[in-house]
């Protein structure tokens, strides 16, 4: 005789809503990330053959995009991939761990020593998407676009959600994290203070959904108000969930925007103290 199914499986249409870890992470491929993500370590791998030894290239560099790579292909290559309409918190999770984690930890794995022809295609090309404006103004209309109800109730109705998000939060961070890290000084002019101020305004677009999210008395997407969520959430507390993932993803980039902003604050002050030249005796 059969064992008994799973009552929260079947009442979910087939889908178990206390999934274990290894249910997550299970193998379940988006090819175009997934080539996306072969693509970027084989080139990585290549750059690190030829210009190991001329460039400032550290083995704690390859070991940040080394785990860069492994957090994005379990993000964008599992079975969490497909509950987005069980989970918004887990959901939320991934694309959080896709625009705060991999994005710094990509960036901070590049070699030291890169220069560019700012003149160049590929030059003028990264300072256009490099430029804080740019980026802001991307960002922005991801995070506000799609987290409006309008915007991610179309977006979730229409499976956008799952395609097409990942790539913009992933991409659009990457452009924001650019301007943070400055990793391509020869095409990225601004000072440490610009850096800070443009991190604390990046940061604001992601906290004030965050609020919202956590402060809503109901439910503010139709998806999910009556949806059977993964491990016996209530619809309400799945959405609250997302709210604390999304703030505390952002923590760390506005942590970082505040010291740089007290770096700058302390080069102007010492510049202020430094002792002014002699005026000349006539």
């Amino acid at each position: 005789m059969s064992a008994p199914a799973n009552v929260s499986s079947v009442a979910s249409g087939g889908v178990d809503l206390n999934p274990g870890l290894g249910d997550l992470l299970a193998f379940q491929p988006d090819w175009p990330m997934l080539l996306a993500l072969l693509g970027t370590a084989a080139l990585y791998g290549w750059q690190y053959a030829r210009n190991r030894r001329t460039l400032r290239w550290p083995a704690w560099k390859v070991a940040l995009f080394t785990l860069a790579l492994l957090l994005w292909f379990l993000t964008t290559q599992s079975r969490s991939s497909a509950l987005t309409g069980q989970s918004m918190a887990l959901y939320m999770g991934r694309l959080m761990v896709l625009a705060e984690v991999i994005p710094p930890l990509l960036l901070l794995g590049l070699p030291g020593g890169i220069t560019l022809n700012r003149r160049s295609a590929g030059g003028r090309l990264l300072s256009v998407l490099l430029d804080p404006w740019v980026a802001q103004a991307v960002w922005a209309a991801v995070i506000i676009f799609w987290n409006v109800p309008a915007g991610f109730n179309a977006s979730v109705v229409t499976n956008s959600a799952t395609q097409l998000l990942p790539w913009l939060y992933l991409l659009s961070s990457l452009m924001v994290w650019g301007v943070v890290l400055r990793p391509l000084p020869s095409v990225q002019p601004g000072d440490v203070g610009s850096r800070g101020w443009f991190g604390l305004l990046a940061a604001l677009p992601m906290m004030a959904v965050a609020a919202v999210w956590l402060y809503s008395p109901r439910v503010l997407y139709t998806p999910y108000v009556s949806a059977l969520c993964l491990w016996n959430l209530s619809p309400l507390q799945n959405q609250q969930w997302s709210g604390w993932i999304m703030m505390i993803a952002g923590l760390p980039g506005m942590a970082l925007a505040f010291s740089q902003l007290i770096l700058w604050l302390i080069k102007l002050a010492d510049g202020d103290a430094m002792p002014k030249p002699p005026s000349p005796r006539l």
